[in-house]
């Protein structure tokens, strides 16, 4: 488990005015768990693999792509951002930023959006790759940006979401919650679904604000920070939310995965679950979520029930799930693929597409399912 400490320097010194930031990892980690050897009921088919870049300097990056109906856009640790055409993986253009980059990019209609562990914030045209405008945020750009065609919203480090106008970077509000003494590295993305913004924080809540003003407009705990110590009270909702036919779910590290009402936060079913990777939802019929331990899951909607549970991705840090047909599909650690058989939770087949880990969860789209690998390896299969 890799988090965030957070602390502030006693008075004695005197040179540590500021707020500083470690990650530390665990003294002691079992091993994964070995791939076993199972019958593949069909093999996957790779229509094309290209270089993104230089991928993530770290292990804990989520360099995310965004994709529309023509194309993808990626980014890398560097700020070089990349448009592919979707069906060959050919390069459109090419833009070097040249600042450090964290987590990965979004678009709307006209501007592809990058932000920088230095709190830039920039706008990219869409059909060539020109900088339009360029912005400074309060912090460490730490999700994705997701737009509108008049709002992009930005999430920094230091629990603040920014609206800024999509047409020069003006900002047009700012929310801001307290970052706890110890949480997660990251945070997931917000959302935007009708005219709300949701997003998770690092004290086990979830928050709809208007995407006008930035206004609450509900606010609702997935989990209660619980125990003596600081690392026992960890309950960060760092998951991105999912938001189907007017229903947020939500995970929490140490908490809750829940169904709530977009309109009005009424939470409809929760069940006890950690996890920090995230979840996808079939709705009406199942969520698929990965633990905290990468066991994978499937929980009846709309009553929280479990259906069944993989285990033998164990400490493999497996990206949270992604419905792709009858199975779901996630990344691991060591550049390896893995569908699932969605009623039934086996194995159905396998692919090692990197040598890098896979830390951003699959996208579909179309007749594809995209994933990009820490390596750079960026690649498109055909959905079974």
């Amino acid at each position: 488990m890799r988090l965030l400490l957070v602390f502030f320097a006693f008075p004695f010194l005197a040179a540590c005015s500021t707020v500083s930031d470690f990650i530390f990892d665990e003294p002691y980690e079992a091993p994964p768990e070995e791939l076993t050897e199972f019958v593949l009921e069909f093999e996957p088919t790779v229509v094309w693999q290209t270089d993104a870049g230089e991928g993530a300097k770290n292990s804990y990056s989520d360099l995310s792509l965004w994709i529309d109906d023509e194309s993808i856009f990626s980014v890398d640790y560097e700020g070089q951002v990349t448009r592919f055409a979707s069906t060959t993986g050919s390069q459109k253009w090419q833009t070097e930023l040249d600042v450090p980059v964290y987590t990965g990019v979004g678009a709307n209609a006209d501007f592809v959006f990058a932000g920088s562990q230095e709190g830039q914030v920039f706008a990219l045209n869409k059909s060539d790759g020109k900088l339009v405008w360029q912005q400074t945020v309060s912090s460490e750009v730490l999700a994705p940006p997701k737009a509108t065609s008049n709002v992009v919203v930005v999430r920094t480090s230091d629990g603040r979401l920014t609206g800024l106008s999509t047409e020069d970077g003006k900002k047009l509000w700012s929310y801001q919650r307290a970052v706890p003494l110890l949480s997660l590295r990251g945070a997931g993305a917000p959302v935007i679904a009708d005219d709300k913004v949701v997003a998770g924080y690092a004290n086990g809540k979830l928050v709809a604000l208007s995407l006008e003003d930035g206004k609450v407009v509900w606010e609702k705990n997935v989990a209660i920070p619980r125990g003596r110590t600081e690392l026992e009270r960890i309950s960060d909702v760092d998951a991105t939310p999912v938001v189907k036919h007017g229903v947020v779910y939500a995970v929490s590290f140490q908490g809750k995965v829940a169904a709530l009402s977009l309109e009005t936060g009424e939470v409809y079913w929760s069940r006890d679950m950690s996890s920090k990777a995230g979840l996808d939802v079939a709705p009406g019929d199942s969520l698929y979520i990965t633990d905290e331990s990468s066991y994978i899951w499937a929980v009846q909607d709309g009553s929280g029930d479990a259906l069944w549970r993989q285990t033998r991705l164990l400490r493999r840090k497996a990206t949270a799930p992604t419905v792709v047909g009858d199975n779901v599909l996630v990344g691991d650690f060591d550049g390896y693929l893995h569908w699932i058989s969605r009623t039934d939770g086996r194995f159905v087949s396998r692919l090692k597409i990197a040598d890098g880990a896979i830390v951003s969860q699959p996208i579909v789209k179309g007749d594809y399912v995209y994933v990009v690998a820490n390596d750079g390896t960026l690649a498109a299969l055909r959905i079974q």
